[in-house]
């Protein structure tokens, strides 16, 4: 079971963290880690994810802690 966080003032799971990520449900999710990076936009603490948004694909997503800011690892 994945760590809580707070996430722009509210407790996410894991699952809750792809989701904000992905703009939609997402079918799993891995625990949530501490990105190796300050976030851009705002200087906040970023989050990182990995998630399965369907069955062929996985993703790795960054989200601030603080602002709206996110992004994946696709190309």
């Amino acid at each position: 079971m994945s760590e809580n966080r707070v996430v722009q003032g509210r407790m996410v799971t894991a699952e809750a963290l792809a989701e904000l990520i992905e703009g939609e449900p997402v079918m799993e999710a891995e625990s949530i880690s501490e990105a190796d990076r300050d976030c851009p936009e705002c200087g906040g603490d970023v989050l990182s994810v990995g998630y399965m948004p369907s069955v062929t694909e996985f993703v790795v997503g960054q989200k601030c802690q603080d602002c709206a800011w996110s992004e994946t690892d696709r190309d």
